[in-house]
């Protein structure tokens, strides 16, 4: 009896106290409880924590910005942009070599443009930049979805290519490991078939995807190795063809084809010990956008890219454009003050200029991001501050800015979002569905196209420059001025 007494008074002591959370969870301080869903394999990469706990261990001083403060350009080829207010900025002048090389595009039909957009969780599954490559091919011309990793976590959720592959890959990621065996990859990882037993495979297939309804020109990227017997093989037709691999080079290419191929599965034949990279697929004309998200990424993982392996990548890819689309993983440490990362993304952008010579960098901020505050959603209090901090980084690195904060609507834009129907963004409060992906690289290409047709407009007032053996002494104050 005393047993049954026992259980039945635990028992209710147990329901008590359920009910006592519910009832004290409407009451508490806000942000202790939040509704937001939880999203899996998250990753938070490492350099990340590193900074938060050192940012916590220090004393911070943040120096406050006038919102009139003024940004001046000096001139880029003759041409200059008008001064701005800081809480305008977006930096045009900084994307002056990037515009140039789409007018000659455009107008000369000279050579073709690439860009590398780095992102995380918001770009997965080719979200934003699928429909952002689509605007400049639109434009520019330019078929197929670029550089693809070998394996992806997001490869089932990617409406641009089916992307499939063995379990057997091995894989390191710039977010998990400071010191890889072999270089990281443009796309932060390396990859190896290291199963000798059962050969690992991947396969790429086109969809209705516009400008990537096949597979252009698929070539392989991989690094150097002392492997000499590795071979990559596919089938045809019930024909089975073979590549030998020859990975003598710090980084090496191998083209299956000159054409194009509605699919293409592959597999890898004593590849041991070689480290692969991915695969690029595009026709070599017009504009080219690869897509390198990387769940958790704050950004800071950037800065473990190697010099040599970064120019070997910019010899074979040619970028001209580098956009940083990061914030997610960032907001949310306790702290409004965002000083710690706005200095140590000064140090990524001076690192990705070192290892990608004259290419221009286009910082986009966080989105707008939700929380529940006194039983409301609202925007949360990060933003503003992660934002501004983002900017602050992006005009000390001569870079170009996009507040998608403040395109998507401002204050309290991602509950209109969320909200309205057909909605735009998931339930979180954080991420975008794909009808909101599609507007954000919408409003994207809208501010880099608006700072072209004004590049367009002042390369054409720009008087020509005379050759220096016609210029007569008198003259040379005047066009050095």
């Amino acid at each position: 009896m005393k047993s049954t007494s026992y259980f039945f008074r635990t028992f209710f002591a147990l329901v008590i106290a359920i009910a006592a959370f519910f009832l004290f969870k409407e009451i508490l301080p806000k942000k202790i409880f939040t509704q937001q869903k939880i999203t899996k394999n998250v990753i938070i990469d490492s350099l990340l924590l590193e900074a938060v706990a050192e940012a916590k261990d220090s004393v911070i001083v943040e120096k406050d910005v006038a919102k009139q403060e003024k940004v001046t350009f000096k001139p880029t080829d003759g041409i200059v942009y008008p001064t701005e207010k800081f809480v305008e900025y977006k930096g045009f002048q900084y994307l002056i070599p990037f515009y140039e090389k789409l007018f000659q595009l455009e107008n000369e039909k000279k050579g073709n443009v690439r860009i590398a957009y780095f992102g995380d969780s918001m770009t997965d599954g080719d979200l934003i930049v699928k429909d952002f490559r689509a605007h400049f091919q639109e434009k520019f011309g330019g078929k197929g979805v670029g550089f693809v990793n070998i394996t992806s976590e997001s490869a089932s959720s990617r409406s641009s290519l089916v992307h499939q592959f063995s379990n057997n890959w091995k894989m390191q990621s710039y977010l998990k490991v400071k010191k890889p065996v072999n270089p990281f990859g443009i796309n932060g990882h390396v990859f190896y078939a290291n199963d000798t037993i059962n050969n690992p495979w991947v396969s790429y297939k086109a969809n209705n995807t516009k400008f990537a309804t096949v597979l252009n020109k698929p070539t392989l990227f991989y690094g150097s190795s002392d492997n000499e017997d590795g071979e990559v093989y596919y089938i045809i037709n019930e024909d089975t063809i073979r590549k030998k691999l020859n990975p003598s080079n710090k980084l090496n290419t191998l083209r299956f084809t000159e054409a194009s191929l509605p699919s293409l599965k592959l597999y890898f034949k004593k590849a041991d010990s070689i480290p692969f990279y991915g695969f690029n697929f595009d026709d070599g004309q017009g504009v080219h956008v690869d897509n390198f998200s990387s769940r958790g990424n704050s950004g800071l993982p950037l800065s473990m890219f190697n010099r040599g392996m970064m120019a070997e990548f910019q010899k074979q890819l040619g970028y001209d454009l580098i956009v940083l689309h990061y914030g997610t993983n960032v907001l949310n440490y306790g702290s409004l003050n965002y000083s710690w990362y706005e200095k140590r993304m000064k140090i990524v952008t001076d690192h990705l200029k070192d290892c990608f010579p004259g290419v221009t960098i286009l910082v986009v901020s966080t989105a707008d991001k939700s929380t529940k505050y006194d039983l409301e959603m609202k925007t949360d209090s990060a933003v503003v501050p992660l934002s501004t901090a983002q900017k602050k980084y992006a005009i000390a690195s001569e870079a170009g800015f996009v507040n998608l904060y403040t395109l998507m609507g401002g204050d309290g834009s991602m509950v209109k979002w969320v909200e309205e129907l057909p909605a735009k963004a998931n339930k979180d409060y954080t991420h975008f569905n794909f009808r909101g992906a599609k507007e954000v690289a919408k409003l994207l290409y809208t501010q880099l196209d608006e700072g072209y047709a004004k590049y367009k407009k002042m390369k054409a007032k720009k008087k020509p420059v005379l050759k220096k053996d016609s210029i007569h002494k008198h003259d040379v104050s005047i066009h050095a001025q």
